[in-house]
Order: structure tokens, then sequence, then C-alpha cells
């Protein structure tokens, strides 16, 4: 038990100082945690773990939804994905299909490794700024 509290505080103390990118990552890190998680459980023929965590799936796009900043152009390219891995999410849930799964689970991690870079040129650049 001392382990866990111990994983818990460092957990927390994780999240309170990260910045607002670092949380992004955890985001998208997460995402693709809980569609694997569900993609597993369909094999595992457990419906009710599939379904809870497609749902955290759909938590964490809908956290990217409202937290979009509408004033960038490409805001509305971000809408228009997000609203499709939520309809793709949906139907995944619906059916319990992993082969949809793994197609959201394909744009989330080339969304989490986009992310990753932007953050790796944005510090390269306020190192040489």
């Amino acid at each position: 038990m001392v382990n866990q509290n111990g994983y818990a505080a460092y957990a927390n103390s994780k999240l309170m100082t990260a910045t607002p990118a670092e949380l992004t990552l955890m985001l998208y890190d997460g995402a693709i945690k809980f569609c694997n998680i569900a993609i597993t459980a369909i094999d595992e023929k457990n419906i009710e773990k599939a379904h809870n965590n497609i749902v955290k799936v759909e938590k964490i796009i809908e956290e990217f939804q409202i937290t979009l900043n509408h004033k960038y152009a490409t805001a509305e390219d971000f809408e228009n994905v997000y609203a499709y891995l939520k309809q793709r999410l949906l139907e995944a849930n619906i059916r319990k299909d992993k082969e949809i799964l793994e197609e959201v689970l394909t744009h989330l991690r080339t969304m989490r490794d986009t992310w990753k870079e932007v953050m790796r040129l944005s510090a390269a650049q306020n190192a040489n700024g």
C-alpha cells in the first residue's frame, strides 16, 4: 500500500508541476493507454471494461475540444479530427469493434508524436532564442 501511495503522490506532483504542453502530452498518452486497454478487453470479451475505457478516451477527446484555442487557423482542422475520432469511438463502443479502435489508436499516436516534435522544436527554439 505504501508503494501505491508513493506512486500516487509522485503522479500528483508530476501533474501539478507540468506545463500545459506536458499536460497535453499526458492526455494523449492516457488516450492511447485507455484505447489499448479497450482493445484488450474486447479480445477478452470483457464488454464492461471495453466500454469504460472507450468512454475514457472519449472524455479525453472532449477535453481536447474544450481547450482548443480558436484564434488559430488550425483549430477548425483539429475540431474536425476530434469530431471524427469521437464518432469512430462511438461506433467502436456500440459494435465493440477493435479494428475501429486500432484506427483511432493510429490517429492518436500520430497526433501524440507530432505534439512531442512540436514540444522538442519549441524547446530548441527557446534554448537558442
